[in-house]
């Protein structure tokens, strides 16, 4: 009999070695887990590994969250949601198979998603983020990162990204030169300057208003059929798409600078509803001064800028001689800390004696404009 109850105690203690938990520290977290049912009882900061690890959809919104220490134990998770929290930080790192995450409403200072090469959707808005790398993020096709202090994304990697919303930060260069599959881009209310859009064929609804845009070229965007880009400071802008007639909205008011708005039909355009445009601009087939940003700019494509990371100088090499050159140096807060005109030269050496970080370097010359990113180490 002591040998039968010694095994029988053996067996038990052996079980309970095995039952691995997983500390849930925030309360809200773990009262979420419980009204959910993978956890039992009164928060006591843990729960059983067991009863979460094969868990693959999550929301805890709304729940005054300040710590998802825990999270990285639900590793078949694909769908999390944990917007409108308290969470400063947050470590996705663990969760692999990742498709959608939602971190919106959180004063996310960082956000690490280089080891959810799964993710497919992303929605960080109004986080306090000052830099985003989705560069790993390859399947990725819709991203929500408005409302954050971004000065630009890499979006190299994301041929897949079909909608981009990235409104509301301090972008002063966005390339989506690459994203043919974009069909919706809202890159409202930063500090652009230049758009290139002659790639994204695709393209159905842009809403970049409330920016520095001077030229906007959308001729080669057959698709699109809704257009806000008013409170810009335009001086072209062609929308002679061929589709002026299934336009939803046009609105190209409060660009005081344009004059000439190129369009399919000037007869339709002056009737159509939901068009509007300053008194001072009129419409035409064939504006007087085209615009060359979105076309044109590809001439600069052949440019050389080297070494790039530098601890200072740098060399341009135009190939060709160019006329009317300016550099313009800006920060990644987009602040301008060094402009400089060259008049007609094709080569340029910079010693750039600034601290150590992430610069955009934008040359100009007649007609042409390009940005580069350059790191300072």
């Amino acid at each position: 009999m002591k040998v039968i109850l010694s095994s029988l105690l053996a067996i038990l203690l052996s079980n309970c070695s095995f039952a691995q938990i997983t500390l849930i520290p925030d309360t809200g977290f773990e009262q979420a887990l419980i009204q959910y049912g993978y956890d039992f009882g009164l928060p006591d900061g843990q729960v059983l590994t067991n009863n979460i690890d094969t868990v693959t959809y999550l929301y805890v919104g709304s729940r005054q969250i300040t710590d998802l220490t825990g999270i990285q134990d639900f590793t078949a998770l694909e769908y999390l949601d944990c917007n409108f929290n308290q969470l400063s930080s947050i470590n996705v790192t663990q969760n692999t198979v990742l498709t959608c995450l939602i971190t919106a409403d959180n004063p996310l200072g960082t956000l690490d998603i280089t080891q959810n090469s799964a993710l497919i959707s992303l929605n960080c808005w109004n986080n306090q983020l000052t830099n985003l790398n989705i560069t790993q993020n390859t399947f990725l096709k819709y991203l929500s990162c408005q409302w954050n202090q971004l000065s630009t994304v890499d979006l190299s990697q994301n041929v897949n990204l079909i909608e981009l919303d990235c409104n509301l930060n301090q972008m002063i260069i966005l390339d989506v030169t690459l994203n043919t599959a974009l069909t919706t881009l809202n890159c409202r209310g930063n500090l652009l300057t230049s758009l290139n859009l002659t790639n994204n064929t695709a393209l159905e609804k842009l809403y970049c208003y409330s920016n520095q845009l001077t030229q906007l070229n959308l001729s080669q965007n057959s698709v699109l059929n809704d257009i806000t880009c008013h409170n810009n400071q335009l001086t072209c802008l062609n929308i002679k798409n061929g589709n002026n007639s299934n336009f939803i909205y046009f609105f190209a008011h409060n660009n005081p600078n344009l004059t000439c708005i190129e369009v399919d039909n000037v007869g339709w355009s002056t009737s159509a509803p939901n068009w509007y445009k300053d008194a001072t601009a009129s419409y035409s087939t064939s504006c007087p001064n085209p615009c060359l940003v979105g076309i044109d700019e590809n001439n600069l494509s052949n440019l050389s800028l080297y070494p790039n990371p530098t601890t200072g100088k740098i060399t341009i090499d135009l190939v060709e001689v160019k006329q009317g050159l300016k550099a313009t140096l800006t920060n990644s807060l987009g602040q301008v800390i060094f402009n400089q005109n060259y008049g007609s030269t094709n080569n340029i050496d910079l010693d750039l004696k600034y601290p150590k970080g992430m610069y955009f370097l934008t040359i100009k010359t007649q007609g042409e404009i390009i940005t580069k990113k350059i790191v300072i180490e």
